[in-house]
């Protein structure tokens, strides 16, 4: 059996039992709160968040850090063909975010070999304080506009998340902040505090759509690795949208295609009208702009119509 099908298998198993108990629930009790956030009931469980604290950091360890839609299986990919043409082994890897795991996963984590690629949704409040001590975390951007339509059709299509019966219904709990892992701009700027620690990278999912070879070796120099430029070029082929929606449809089976539904730079076009445009604008002007993240997120180039 290939490693790609021992994946499917243990993955296909892991998410029929996710569905079938969400599938007994009621819309309210898809999700629970936690330190005034929203999650999903079925994912995550304060027992978890709890269990997140004693998860040792590591030097070697390299956290990315995203809102939700914002790249992070993207993000996992290439860090993923990085740490292994690096090391000639696949790095450690979690089953989905940190977050996601049962409370036992993290006493299983401490006791696996480094190099280990970790990635969570959570908050910089809520990551766990030895990380933000001892290790080099990538934080992953992307306009709000991309992400707001990406999180729309994920949430509708994941059968474990609440569903909305509209855009018009999705897009005012998103701007409100009442969207699972919360606000899309409490998070941002609660990480904009930060970002001059010493031990932050911000990339954005724009710039790594337009540039994405410049973008390896910002995330090489930042963690002292050395890669060829045959191997930048490897790692490129092997994190296009193509390559990763082939590879999803067999490690991820029928859910392949609700983790890979088009990652493009301005799909916000489809669903929004001018007065919601405007309306995030003002959202935007309101909360990001002037801060550093936020001119990051280059908004007038992918924001306006």
């Amino acid at each position: 059996m290939s490693g790609y099908e021992e994946e499917r298998r243990k993955r296909e198993k892991i998410v029929a039992g996710l569905h079938e108990r969400a599938s007994k629930m009621t819309p309210a009790e898809l999700i629970f709160k936690y330190k005034g956030i929203v999650y999903p009931t079925v994912l995550c469980s304060e027992a978890t968040f709890q269990a997140m604290e004693t998860l040792k950091a590591r030097e070697d360890d390299v956290l990315i850090m995203t809102y939700p839609k914002c790249g992070t299986n993207w993000s996992i990919q290439i860090l993923n063909e990085i740490l292994t043409a690096i090391h000639n082994k696949e790095p450690t890897k979690a089953f989905g975010t940190l977050e996601f795991g049962k409370p036992e996963t993290f006493e299983q984590l401490n006791q696996m070999p480094s190099p280990r690629l970790l990635a969570s949704h959570v908050t910089y409040g809520n990551t766990p304080k030895t990380f933000l001590e001892k290790t080099k975390i990538l934080l992953i951007l992307r306009n709000p506009k991309d992400t707001a339509v990406s999180f729309f059709h994920f949430t509708n299509k994941n059968p474990v998340l609440p569903t909305y019966e509209s855009w018009d219904l999705f897009l005012r709990d998103f701007i409100n902040g009442n969207v699972i892992f919360g606000s899309y701009f409490d998070y941002h700027l609660e990480w904009d505090k930060h970002i001059d620690d010493g031990n932050i990278l911000a990339l954005t999912f724009e710039d790594m759509k337009e540039d994405l070879p410049a973008q390896v070796r910002k995330i090489c120099e930042f963690y002292g690795l050395t890669l060829t430029e045959e191997q930048i070029k490897l790692v490129q082929e092997k994190s296009t949208f193509a390559f990763m929606k082939e590879k999803y449809a067999t490690t991820h089976g029928k859910m392949g295609d609700v983790f890979m539904r088009k990652g493009e730079v301005g799909d916000w076009k489809s669903l929004f009208t001018e007065a919601q445009s405007k309306e995030m604008d003002a959202m935007f002007e309101k909360h990001l702009a002037g801060t550093k993240l936020g001119e990051m997120m280059s908004y007038g180039k992918y924001c306006t119509y």
